[in-house]
């Protein structure tokens, strides 16, 4: 099959534009900390989901306390300052400069991911931004997509949808766009391929290139591999 250029591109926020992976690792673990679970590295990415309940089940906690973890995660992530993922700016303004629109699609709160736009000077630069107050219906239900395309004015057929988990690329699916995953240190590799992306990269810097040579020639491989 080809995969026709996007009018628009959609992105996940937290660890596919905002290099907050590590941020959220050390504030997960210090939630948890303080009521007294701990996990390992490894066990962290086995099972990361931005759908924190998920998370919170995984490891035990029990369910009157999630609100608590909650509020704690916020406290300590709070006290932590990241920026873009390197090259997120310049796959930003090779977008702009083909005039392809871009949105942002999140289960982030809204007053979280403003205030994190607003510090990296990004209020304006995204045509839709989707937060965890605009749906009903969190990741991986395709509502948020589907908003987002809506904002923009842009049907499924003509969008691609770029993120860097399962959730994300199963909320691609349901949404009926053209899904990228993209590989991270936080999220185990295979669960991404089993997720079965329509393409996969090894950085979001591969993502301009992927414009370039994935719109005539399809297959859901890493790009550059074999």
């Amino acid at each position: 099959m080809t995969a026709p250029k996007p009018a628009t591109v959609l992105f996940d926020w937290d660890g596919t534009l905002f290099d907050s992976g590590a941020a959220s690792l050390r504030a997960f673990r210090k939630s948890l900390t303080d009521f007294g679970f701990a996990f390992t590295d490894a066990e962290y990415k086995a099972s990361y989901t931005p759908r924190w309940y998920r998370m919170y089940e995984t490891f035990g906690v029990p369910r009157e306390l999630w609100e608590q973890a909650d509020q704690r995660w916020l406290h300590h992530y709070g006290e932590e300052e990241p920026g873009l993922v390197p090259g997120a700016p310049e796959v930003l303004a090779e977008l702009e400069s083909q005039r392809i629109l871009t949105g942002i699609v999140t289960n982030g709160t809204r007053p979280r991911i403003e205030r994190e736009l607003a510090r990296l000077g990004l209020q304006a630069a995204f045509r839709a931004v989707i937060c965890h107050e605009d749906v009903t219906r969190s990741k991986p239900h395709p509502e948020g997509v589907l908003s987002a395309l809506a904002r923009a004015g842009c049907s499924p057929a003509s969008c691609w949808y770029v993120g860097d988990t399962p959730v994300d690329i199963e909320q691609g699916h349901s949404a009926g766009v053209f899904t990228v995953g993209v590989l991270t240190e936080y999220v185990d590799a295979t669960r991404m391929e089993q997720s079965r992306p329509h393409l996969m990269l090894r950085s979001i810097t591969e993502l301009p290139e992927a414009l370039y040579r994935f719109t005539s020639t399809t297959s859901s491989k890493i790009l550059g591999g074999n």
